[in-house]
């Protein structure tokens, strides 16, 4: 989930034998990610599913992670930490603003729409089963690329909990197993974001001006 695939470092592309066909590799799972951010945030707003929003974190970083990766790698140290820093700080936000949703979904007791939470579930899950798919052949790679595969396999985990929920709340006709998922991965997404906030900070304090 987030706290184990929102603090690797940039992956390192110089490193990479096949940079080329990697790269185009990335630019794809980079889209993939962007878009089911957008799409997760947007759905999970119109359907009242905090879990929905809370998964959308995970996008988020991992979208981050293959930002970073692509534009900034070949920079000093002091760029690649910042833009790792503004990444910590742009997850931090986000994972309060879910909390938040996360408070008030319980406060009022509202309810989500099941269905479509089910159905952008079953869309982030086949968005992360082509990210897999596509990232299966560097899972032997050196640790940057073990850590993408990692960390796209530890996604869809958590699109799996979005289902559950989604099932939780059509059968039982509240909110709370959504709560309670959007909950979890919530505060995952924030200690995540505490480790890239804390390393990234340190590596500024460390990098030449």
């Amino acid at each position: 989930m987030a706290d184990a695939c929102c603090s690797p470092p940039p992956l390192n592309l110089d490193r990479h034998r096949d940079k080329g066909a990697y790269r185009r590799v990335l630019w794809v799972v980079l889209a993939v990610n962007a878009v089911m951010f957008l799409a997760e945030i947007g759905v999970g707003l119109a359907a009242g599913s905090a879990s929905l929003q809370a998964d959308a974190l995970d996008f988020l970083g991992d979208s981050a992670n293959y930002a970073i990766s692509l534009f900034v790698v070949g920079m000093a140290l002091r760029y690649r930490a910042g833009a790792a820093l503004a990444k910590g700080l742009t997850m931090g936000a986000f994972g309060l603003w879910v909390v938040g949703t996360v408070v008030w979904h319980a406060a009022h007791g509202t309810l989500p729409n099941a269905f479509a939470m089910g159905a952008v579930g079953v869309a982030a899950l086949a968005a992360n089963a082509a990210s897999f798919g596509l990232l299966w052949a560097y899972r032997k790679g050196d640790s940057n690329m073990r850590s993408a595969w990692i960390c796209t396999r530890n996604d869809v985990l958590g699109n799996i909990a979005v289902l559950l929920a989604a099932l939780g709340v059509f059968g039982t006709g509240t909110g709370w197993p959504d709560v309670i998922v959007a909950a979890i991965m919530a505060g995952l997404a924030l200690q995540g974001a505490v480790v890239v906030v804390r390393h990234s900070r340190m590596e500024l304090n460390i990098a030449p001006a």
